[in-house]
C-alpha cells in the first residue's frame, strides 16, 4: 500500500500492525471463498451423479451466499487508494440557518455514529460544539476501524436535508445544510529511519579553528541521503564519532521536517475541496415531507426509507459511489 518511494518504510509500528491486518482480512475471506467454492463444485459434481432434491436446495441457497460475498469481496477490492486502510477523522459542520441547521449536523453525526457502530467501528468524540438552543454548532469524530477511511471518503460534501422545521411555530418546510469532511488518520509520530545503503558519508579535514588537531586529522564528516538528496556535514567536535552522530541528527531533523511539510501540503489540498456549505453544492439531498427521498446527486441512486438511512444505512450510497469511481477519488466531489 502507497507510493513506491523510501517513505513507505518509515510507518511507525502502530500503522504497521494496522497494513498487517488489512492484509489479513484481504486474504482469509479470498481464501474461505476458495474453498467454498471448491467444496460447491464437488457437490454439483455429487448430485450429478446421485441426484438429490433436498442437498439441491442447499446447493441453490449457497449459491446465492457465495455471490453475495462474491459481491462483497468485489467491493472491498475497490478500495485500493493508499490510505483506504487507515482510521478515519470526521469533521461535521451545521451551514447557515440557526437552530434547524445545528439540528440537522446533529442529526448526520448520529447517522455516522449508527453506521460505525453496525460497522464495528469504534468512535471517539474529539471536539464538539453544542448550539445554543438545539444541536451541534460542529463536531470531529474519530472513527477507528480497518477501511474506515476507504468507506468514508464517499461522505464528504453537502448534504442537504429539507423538511417540516419542529422549530418553526408556523409549520413551514424549510431546507438546511450541513458539510461534512472526511480525513485518513496518519501516524502523529513521524518515525525517521534511515537505512545504510541510502547514505553516503565523506571524512574530510575541518577547516575551522582546532590547533594541529585541524591539520592532522579527518574527523569532519559529510552525510549525504541519496534518496532525497539531503546533505548534512559537521566538523565542530574532534571525534570523527561526534561528529557523525551531530550529522545524522541533522539529517534526521531536516527529513522529519520534509515529512511534515508533506502532511501539512497534503491536508491544505483536501481542505481545498471542501465545498461551499450552500444550496447547489450539495452531494446529497434527505427530503423527509411533503415525501420521504433520499438522493444522491452523484450516482442518482434514490432510497425512499428515509429513516433507515439516518438510523446509519448509508451503506447502499457508498457501494454506489465506489463503483461508480472505481474507489480511486480520495474524496467525494
Amino acid at each position: 500500500m502507497g507510493s513506491p518511494d523510501f517513505w513507505n518504510n518509515q510507518e511507525s509500528a502502530q500503522g504497521i500492525v494496522q497494513q498487517v491486518k488489512a492484509l489479513k482480512l484481504w486474504v482469509e475471506p479470498f481464501e474461505a471463498l476458495i474453498a467454498r467454492v471448491q467444496s460447491t463444485r464437488e457437490l454439483f459434481d455429487l448430485l450429478e451423479l446421485e441426484p438429490d432434491a433436498e442437498m439441491d436446495a442447499e446447493l441453490d441457497a449457497e449459491f446465492e451466499r457465495i455471490s453475495t460475498d462474491l459481491e462483497e469481496f468485489r467491493l472491498r477490492s475497490l478500495l485500493s487508494a493508499p490510505d483506504d486502510f487507515r482510521d478515519a477523522q470526521l469533521e461535521i459542520s451545521a451551514g447557515a440557518g440557526g437552530t434547524e441547521a445545528q439540528d440537522w449536523a446533529q442529526m448526520i453525526m448520529r447517522m455516522y455514529t449508527r453506521w460505525a457502530e453496525r460497522k464495528g467501528y469504534e468512535v471517539e468524540i474529539l471536539d464538539l460544539s453544542e448550539g445554543e438552543e438545539a444541536g451541534i454548532k460542529g463536531a470531529v469524530l474519530e472513527i477507528k476501524g480497518i477501511n474506515a477511511y476507504g468507506f468514508l471518503k464517499a461522505e464528504s460534501g453537502v448534504h442537504r436535508l429539507v423538511r417540516i422545521s419542529p422549530f418553526d411555530s408556523q409549520a413551514r418546510r424549510h431546507t438546511s445544510f450541513a458539510s461534512v469532511f472526511i480525513y485518513p488518520v496518519v501516524d502523529t509520530d513521524i518515525n525517521i529511519e534511515i537505512r545504510d545503503e541510502d547514505l553516503k558519508i565523506d571524512v574530510f579535514r575541518a577547516s575551522g579553528a582546532g590547533g594541529q588537531h585541524v591539520n592532522k586529522t579527518s574527523s569532519a564528516v559529510r552525510i549525504t541521503h541519496i534518496p532525497s538528496g539531503v546533505i548534512t556535514s559537521s566538523q565542530a567536535q574532534r571525534s570523527q564519532g561526534k561528529n557523525k552522530a551531530t550529522a545524522m541528527k541533522q539529517l534526521k531533523n531536516r527529513l522529519y521536517q520534509i515529512e511534515l511539510n508533506k502532511q501539512i501540503a497534503k491536508k491544505a489540498e483536501m481542505d481545498a475541496n471542501k465545498s461551499d456549505v450552500s444550496f447547489g453544492s450539495q452531494i446529497r439531498s434527505y427530503v423527509f415531507q411533503p415525501y420521504t427521498m433520499v438522493n444522491d446527486h452523484r450516482t442518482e441512486l434514490k432510497i425512499p426509507d428515509v429513516q433507515k438511512v439516518m438510523d446509519g444505512g448509508i451503506d447502499p450510497f457508498i457501494e454506489a459511489f465506489l463503483k461508480e469511481t472505481g474507489g480511486n477519488k480520495g474524496e467525494a466531489a
